[in-house]
């Protein structure tokens, strides 16, 4: 059944549900934005040449520096760029890519639902694929410069 042909529960906030939902929208952008910042500041705190020797490479993924520095640069720039909304399905589409690296090696790893699993990953990556999808939305840095991608 087509979405278009039900009936609201409550049809007096029918004319509502439209803004409403691109409030959510923007919600879900800046969160899954934000989301990256405490993932990449450890990455940055400890360093490129820390991250490469006791994650990269334990995990398997090779050459594990320049990994490191892919890393810590796309999760950056991924923070800023979904938050703000500018560049967002190029930036989501990058994201996308690494969260399926990232659940390649968490299922490699024998890390699959549990404490560490792959779970929360996938969940990432199926949200940047909306994103990627989606686009910046109303409420952003491309839809003020009138130009998307």
């Amino acid at each position: 059944m087509s979405m278009t042909n039900t009936r609201p529960l409550l049809p007096g906030l029918s004319a509502k549900y439209g803004q409403w939902t691109e409030w959510a929208y923007l919600l879900l952008r800046v969160a899954a934005g934000l989301m990256l910042i405490p993932h990449v500041w450890l990455k940055l705190m400890a360093g490129p040449a820390a991250v490469a020797v006791n994650v990269m490479a334990k995990r398997g993924v090779e050459p594990a520096l320049a990994a490191a520095y892919a890393a810590i640069i796309i999760e950056l720039a991924g923070a800023i760029l979904i938050t703000i909304g500018l560049w967002t399905r190029p930036m989501a589409l990058i994201l996308v890519l690494e969260f399926l690296v990232i659940a390649k090696t968490h299922l490699v790893a024998g890390w699959g639902v549990g404490i560490g699993g792959a779970e929360f990953v996938v969940l990432w990556l199926l949200v940047y694929l909306f994103i990627m999808c989606r686009g910046s939305g109303p409420y952003s840095v491309d839809a003020a410069l009138g130009k998307e991608f």
